[in-house]
């Protein structure tokens, strides 16, 4: 009797499911490869409105969904919960903790990037940045229980202090931060307390070149200065911040009183990017050829904010997620030419423009078709939006959410999650401690290495910053 040949068809692996892995994946769907996407989360964060979860706008379900339930139609795709460690390049396996490696013919890595502190990891704690559902969900709890800490404070200078919050980096998470706080603190909670005028809460944005959004032409960064002032957010340029400690922020000789500090000003590329042997750039993104793959390895593709690649300016790509949605599809196209035998094709940005939201009916785009400002860029952002959110059900909840915050100035999702107890202590000190977000803050920071240079916030994605940071990385 003959024997019997089995056909085995190309392994893909896909590690990290932001918007750079998924769209890989989806590319491959019909594809002849078996696909494996690797992520230690289970779900895919539409990372744009990430900071209207933080502010109580949005909750964590309404811009995450479940990766399986993203890709359950695609039969040859297996989705993995896992944590990659490194690869070996040599052997084509990739190394995850805990778990035998895992075999592939073709590797796509988008573990994107995450926050830097300029060389003081020691900030972390103490200004969380934004990348995360669980960063989001923190800054959420600090902010709202920092009202609560002021209805109970008798001593006015710390309660002043309790309703300053700090935000630093004016890119687009600073900006739409800052504007999504100073509509809570003067109309959501202002018949809330009894003790305070949340109203009088200072809303102060710090960045620290010459204007906001300055990858945004200067007349929209004016426009959007303007805007926040008018909503009462002191809005401060070519501040440099020298130093955080547990109840102020330094900047030069002056010293801010506050214990409510987010961080929006800087990224580094996962460490995973280092594990691959390539070359990187002063922020850890690995330099890859045209056609995203690696040099010498053209089984290997790199995409994402973890990528460097310049574009037809000589500048290099932007880290948003329209360059990671983009690159995913090509490096997953590419994979699919060569299986014909035919020739690879060099990644093609289309810049389809940036959008950042400043507030109610206030809104800026900058594209190659049209620069818009106020309430006609307001009414494009809430439109792209809802359009690119990944679910059906997603877009009807923020659909609904949204228009109940324009109708009613309230918002929907102000939630204080954990134990709140210590922290409403009066003279408590330093609100945030071992227990917060930050229990991993210094192991974390040893493994990003973030003694190197950091990456300043990108011009954001349609209204956004840089895509889902940190899929598979460790």
């Amino acid at each position: 009797m003959a024997g019997t040949v089995t056909a085995t068809v190309p392994h893909v692996v896909v590690v990290g499911g932001g918007f750079g892995g998924l769209w890989a994946a989806r590319a491959l769907r019909r594809a002849p490869v078996s696909v494996t996407l690797v992520d230690r989360r289970n779900h895919h964060v539409f990372q744009p409105l990430l900071y209207q979860v933080a502010t109580a706008a949005l909750s964590p379900a309404d811009i995450a969904a479940p990766i399986r339930g993203i890709l359950r139609r695609d039969r040859a795709t297996e989705v993995l919960l896992a944590e990659v460690t490194g690869f070996d390049l040599d052997a084509r396996r990739v190394l995850l903790r805990e778990r035998h490696a895992l075999a592939y013919d073709y590797l796509i890595v988008a573990t994107g990037a995450t926050h830097a502190y300029f060389g003081h990891p020691e900030w972390e704690p103490l200004a969380p940045g934004l990348k995360t559902i669980e960063d989001a969900t923190e800054v959420r709890r600090r902010f709202l229980l920092a009202f609560e800490a002021a209805e109970q404070e008798d001593d006015p200078v710390e309660r002043g202090a309790l309703l300053t919050f700090v935000i630093i980096g004016g890119g687009p998470t600073g900006v739409e931060m800052a504007g999504a706080w100073a509509e809570i603190a003067r109309h959501a909670l202002l018949r809330d307390f009894r003790s305070i005028d949340p109203s009088t809460a200072r809303i102060i944005l710090l960045e620290g070149g010459p204007r906001l959004l300055p990858a945004y032409p200067e007349q929209l960064s004016a426009f959007t200065e303007r805007a926040l002032r008018r909503v009462g957010v002191e809005v401060r340029t070519g501040a440099m911040v020298t130093h955080i400690d547990e109840s102020a922020v330094h900047v030069g000789n002056e010293r801010i009183h506050t214990h409510n500090v987010v961080w929006a000003a800087g990224i580094t590329a996962s460490p995973l990017g280092r594990a691959l042997g390539a070359e990187t750039d002063r922020v850890g993104r690995v330099k890859v050829r045209p056609d995203l793959s690696l040099p010498d390895r053209p089984e290997v593709f790199v995409v994402g904010d973890l990528a460097v690649l310049d574009g037809p300016d000589g500048k290099p790509l932007p880290g948003v997620a329209q360059v990671a949605m983009q690159g995913g599809q090509c490096a997953a196209r590419n994979i699919i030419r060569t299986l014909r035998g035919e020739a690879r094709r060099p990644f093609r940005y289309r810049n389809k423009g940036n959008m950042a939201v400043i507030g109610r009916r206030a809104a800026v785009l900058d594209a190659p078709w049209a620069r818009a400002k106020g309430w006609i860029a307001w009414v494009l952002w809430l439109t792209i939006h809802l359009l690119f959110l990944v679910g059906f059900r997603n877009r009807i909840a923020v659909m609904m959410e949204w228009a109940w915050n324009y109708l009613t100035w309230q918002r929907g999702a102000r939630l204080i999650t954990g134990e709140v107890t210590p922290e409403l202590v009066p003279h408590s000190g330093h609100r945030h401690g071992p227990d917060g977000p930050s229990r991993r803050d210094a192991e974390k920071a040893e493994a990003q290495g973030q003694g190197v240079p950091a990456d300043t916030e990108s011009e954001g994605w349609m209204g956004g910053d840089a895509h889902q940071a940190g899929g598979g990385a460790g």
